[in-house]
């Protein structure tokens, strides 16, 4: 069996930069516009010390023209920088977003392609945090954070060069007094910031994949008086998160001693400054230059700080969004086109869900073009199971299923969809009326089509007493409402076969009659494969096909 992938909770972060540079490649040009822009604010911001330098030497030396060129240049410098600074932070956010845009496209489309078992390997709450939730923390550090921290990063190199440039033996000291500190306690912070962030990310996945069960469940853990258990499960899950919460703002907190550092540097700084201005080693101007540029290494450094939380958990919601991405891919499929119609057949197929028994062993049966049968078995024989494999949701551990004597892994999966429809014995909906949902079936169906289905099945009458007919809101359709409605969008994908799962369970009789209306009008045209146990079901059908533990029992096939 080919095993799946299952997500880490805590996956790693390391080559980031690289995993994520096939995702971030086509917006490239875009990217290198705003850094270009943000490296030029900057650079323009380092400016403003070495001019306020000469203007201050101007000013010793009684300079006035000298003097006033210089204002006249700090003032079309402040004017860029203020200029740059705002086309820089638009530019980048634009960026930023397309890059974020993107990611989500990526990850719903790999969400939507991915394998049927990946997708019920994982918790519904925490696939949903890695495709939306962590996208959104990236968008808004895209928005907010990332310009602050392209510009500290450029502005301490820049200040830097500056700084070595008017005095080596006095950027040394800031070397000695200020740097040296300050990369001891960035880098007491990096040892713990990965394994802290990536695992309060997990947990508060962890968290939101429980309050989403929840909610699915509320009325089922109403009836039977489960909640209180469950809500008890959910507050051990938030118990959990605040706890790894603590921890990162214990590992965060780290980063502010460079704040007691900067404040020692700057005294070191102003101290030994003036004693060689003094000694006249240096001239006052580059002294005042030395300070304003190391108040903005200080305050660069101080930024970063406040930054670098900001950066671990963006770092490990997006290691764990890039997981996604790369464990996600849709089974390998083929171009063979399927027949218009022909057999459905599984030969010796085989299945068992992850670290579970097979719960299909050796199964092989056909369905003629124009077969009309059910699956019948009890609860946990693999009926619905051996729909999914016949439908081609699940792909058998071993054997093989095909149609026309195409085998489906050799087509690709919109083929497979339009010669085979499953109903599933739940038929979920979404936001919007009844026609918006039928309008998701192949083909994009009018309105005029989707009367018609209702028409060709005889259930006319169903649609039309309907509240708002086919206006009427999806959500307040009932079970048994929503099955005929499944029925209906597979019917408008006029399939060579059709499966329903339960279609008919837990329905009341109103109800239960214009699906066995319906089911009597689907045979008329394809083949019709039925998962059923009212008896009323099981008498339209002439074959049955029944399973038993994961075996077909075909002593008892009619």
């Amino acid at each position: 069996m080919a095993e799946t992938v299952l997500l880490s909770d805590e996956p790693s972060s390391a080559r980031l930069l690289r995993r994520a540079w096939p995702h971030l490649r086509p917006y490239s040009g875009r990217m290198l516009v705003a850094l270009l822009l943000s490296l030029a604010e900057s650079a323009s911001l380092v400016a403003l010390a070495p001019l306020i330098g000469v203007a201050v030497e101007a000013l010793t030396a009684n300079d006035r023209d000298r003097l006033l060129t210089t204002v006249a240049l700090l003032a079309g410098l402040v004017v860029a920088q203020a200029l740059l600074a705002r086309f820089a932070a638009t530019t980048l956010a634009n960026a930023g977003e397309h890059v974020a845009r993107g990611l989500r496209e990526r990850a719903a489309e790999r969400l939507a392609e991915a394998p049927l078992r990946f997708i019920e390997a994982h918790r519904d709450g925490s696939l949903l945090q890695r495709a939306t939730g962590e996208i959104a923390e990236l968008a808004m550090f895209v928005r907010t954070a990332l310009p602050n921290l392209l510009g500290v990063t450029a502005t301490l190199a820049f200040t830097t060069v500056v700084l070595l440039a008017y005095s080596w033996p006095l950027t040394l000291v800031v070397v000695a007094v200020f740097l040296a500190p300050a990369v001891l306690v960035t880098r007491w912070f990096a040892k713990d910031a990965g394994p802290a962030f990536g695992a309060h990310a997990g947990a508060e996945a962890t968290m939101a994949a429980t309050f989403a069960e929840t909610l699915d469940a509320r009325e089922e853990l109403r009836a039977a008086g489960g909640l209180p258990a469950w809500m008890a499960r959910f507050d051990r899950d938030n118990l959990a998160t605040l706890a790894t919460q603590r921890r990162t703002v214990l590992v965060e907190n780290r980063i502010g001693a460079i704040t007691l550092v900067e404040g020692a540097a700057m005294a070191v700084l102003l101290v030994f400054g003036a004693w060689l201005a003094v000694e006249g080693h240096l001239s006052v101007g580059t002294v005042v230059v030395f300070v304003l540029a190391g108040r903005n290494l200080f305050e660069g450094f101080g930024d970063l700080s406040q930054l670098a939380g900001e950066v671990q958990t963006v770092r490990a919601g997006l290691a764990r969004l890039l997981d996604l991405l790369a464990a996600g891919v849709p089974e390998p499929g083929g171009d063979r086109p399927l027949p218009v119609k022909g057999e459905l057949l599984a030969e010796k197929v085989t299945f068992r869900y992850e670290g579970d028994a097979e719960v299909l062993r050796e199964v092989s049966v056909g369905f003629a073009e124009d077969a009309h049968a059910g699956l019948v078995g009890e609860t946990g024989s693999g009926k619905t199971t051996l729909s999914k494999i016949l439908s081609g949701l699940y792909r058998p551990d071993s054997g093989r299923v095909t149609f026309g004597g195409v085998d489906l892994s050799e087509a690709s999966p919109d083929e497979v969809r339009r010669r085979i429809a499953l109903v599933p014995q739940e038929v979920h909906t979404v936001s919007g009326s009844v026609a918006d949902n039928l309008a998701l079936a192949q083909g994009e169906p009018g309105r005029a089509d989707m009367e018609a289905a209702f028409e060709a099945l005889g259930i006319s009458a169903f649609a039309q007493g309907l509240p708002r007919g086919l206006d009427t809101p999806a959500g307040d359709l009932s079970a048994g409402e929503r099955q005929i409605l499944g029925l209906v969008r597979a019917v408008l994908a006029d399939p060579a076969v059709l499966i329903l799962d339960e279609a008919t369970a837990d329905v009341d009789p109103v109800t239960a009659r214009s699906l066995e209306t319906a089911l009597a009008r689907l045979r008329e045209s394809r083949a019709l494969i039925v998962i059923a146990h009212r008896p009323s079901t099981i008498e339209l059908l002439p074959r049955l096909v029944a399973l038993r533990a994961g075996v077909l029992e075909t002593g008892n096939e009619n």
